[in-house]
């Protein structure tokens, strides 16, 4: 490989030699974004940075909705080899204080909706020198994005960056604590959207794509930029919440060939009014599911209504997309499926012993797509990354197929009359239920100080508590197995999650 590479040069301008200049790359609610307006932006984006004095390997914040403001920053400052960090758009000021001041992020690029939530902060980060607004008025203390971008010059040299060299960061969720600044190299970009955009989904030049997951989120990422970039298709962008309402707007008005969502809201729009009859979503060719294991009551639902499948797949920030999934053609409801093409996967014990076919063990994964480690956590980065391999703190276990069936987070899982009791094989069977909308199980001690499983339970619109608590435990020991029934049912509204949809059972386990 070439000492030589930045991925904004085979991502962006590679397209314009291939004759994609007037091609739609992104189409937001304000229009739509050509491959040659794009490579035109990108290359005003890198000379701005430059302009105010934010050279190479500097880091700035990207606290931007999902508009075609994302791609122009996020690519612009790769090309300048400008490390940009995307941030979840959805957490709060303390949060954002301690991302910034961990980053160092000299810039902040925050689309206009979410600057009151940064301005208390704004401040108290020595590190930060400029303030750039998008989609909407600067005040005073900031500049105004599209004007600063239009006053530079539309070429530029992309910087002779090295494949190694880090590109971009993302910050993992923080279920359990502050995020964690997960480092990127250029060449991971590219790897993702060949293993698994292309030789698993088969994306093409011809294909929209609409990404329920935003773009600040690893699987929102590859889903909305880097697999259709790589392509040469087109992407539509969504800046609001992703509701079952507003998701089926947006499939309707753009009727995409692909869509990726996440458990949850494949559950949502299943039970949601708009997903009568009358709905049509003719050119929809296959659908993907990741950030939880998919129950396979949801698949199979989704299937029989819209006659599309749902590839379901595990990926992770530190790995920047799926390494395990379902393939077209190729599909078993309820397990993850298979390893992709180039990556590699293990499942060990706790004393990182491969285990017996059968068996439950950890999921350590190697591919080319894994981050150099966590910034500034050289502790937690030792205990993630043992040389090639990844922890990835995901049970599974292997069946006589090779498919890959998930169990549950590592310290989600728990022992019943001496037997391990998977959270999510319960879940899914309560999901199977028709009055169901979601579950989490966690576990809880009984008068013996035993422990036994505690389900917290959604119930679809219109469902009826009276008399649902033994039948859904009659449900579970049906589907599950006698031991594995939930001792306690509760009912709520919504259950604890994070930005990206998954449960977060350790405030449930608090309670």
């Amino acid at each position: 490989m070439s000492t030589i590479y930045n991925a904004a040069t085979d991502m962006i301008d590679r397209h314009l030699a291939e004759g994609r200049a007037a091609k739609a790359a992104f189409i937001d609610a304000t229009g739509t974004l050509t491959y040659g307006g794009l490579a035109e932006n990108c290359n005003r984006m890198a000379n701005m940075l430059g302009a105010f004095g934010i050279g190479r390997e500097a880091r700035i914040a990207l606290l931007l909705h999902d508009t075609r403001d994302f791609p122009v920053a996020f690519w612009g400052a790769i090309k300048a080899g400008v490390v940009p960090v995307a941030l979840n758009t959805l957490l709060t000021t303390e949060q954002y204080a301690y991302i910034l001041a961990d980053s160092r992020a000299k810039a902040v690029l925050v689309s206009a909706p979410l600057l009151p939530v940064i301005e208390p902060i704004l401040g108290q980060l020595p590190f930060l020198t400029h303030v750039f607004v998008a989609g909407g008025a600067a005040p005073p203390f900031a500049l105004d994005l599209a004007a600063e971008l239009g006053a530079q010059q539309a070429a530029f040299t992309a910087a002779d960056t090295s494949p190694d060299e880090t590109a971009f960061w993302l910050y993992s969720s923080g279920s359990t604590g502050m995020p964690k600044g997960v480092r990127h190299v250029h060449t991971s970009l590219m790897a993702t959207a060949r293993l698994y955009g292309q030789a698993v989904l088969g994306i093409r030049e011809d294909d929209v794509g609409f990404s329920a997951a935003k773009l600040f989120f690893a699987y929102g990422l590859g889903n909305g930029m880097s697999f259709p970039l790589a392509a040469g298709a087109t992407t539509i962008l969504l800046a609001e919440r992703p509701t079952p309402e507003i998701v089926f707007r947006t499939l309707q008005q753009h009727q995409p060939t692909i869509f990726y969502g996440v458990p949850t809201l494949y559950a949502a729009m299943l039970a949601h009014p708009d997903a009568g009859p009358e709905l049509s979503l003719p050119r929809l060719r296959v659908c993907v599911s990741a950030g939880e294991a998919l129950p396979a009551e949801v698949g199979e639902a989704w299937k029989r209504r819209f006659a599309v499948d749902i590839l379901d797949g595990v990926g992770s920030t530190e790995m920047l997309h799926i390494y395990v999934s379902n393939r077209i053609g190729d599909i078993k409801y309820g397990s993850t499926g298979k390893p992709v093409e180039g990556y590699r996967v293990r499942l060990v014990d706790d004393d990182g012993g491969d285990v017996a076919p059968g068996e439950v063990g950890e999921m350590l994964v190697a591919g080319p797509s894994a981050a150099e480690g966590y910034w500034n956590q050289r502790e937690k980065s030792r205990r993630t990354f043992e040389g090639e391999w990844l922890r990835t703190g995901d049970k599974y276990v292997c069946d006589a197929d090779g498919c890959y069936t998930y169990q549950g987070r590592t310290d989600d899982m728990f022992k019943v009359s001496g037997i391990w009791v998977s959270p999510f094989e319960v879940e899914s069977a309560l999901v199977a239920h028709p009055a169901v909308l979601e579950a989490a199980v966690v576990p809880k001690e009984d008068g013996d100080g035993l422990l036994k499983p505690r389900a917290v339970v959604v119930l679809k619109p219109g469902a009826s508590q009276e008399g649902l608590v033994p039948a859904l435990q009659d449900h579970v020991k049906a589907k599950a197995g006698p031991w594995k029934y939930p001792r306690w049912i509760e009912f709520t509204d919504t259950l604890p999650k994070t930005a990206t949809g998954k449960i977060q059972r350790f405030k449930l386990r608090e309670t």
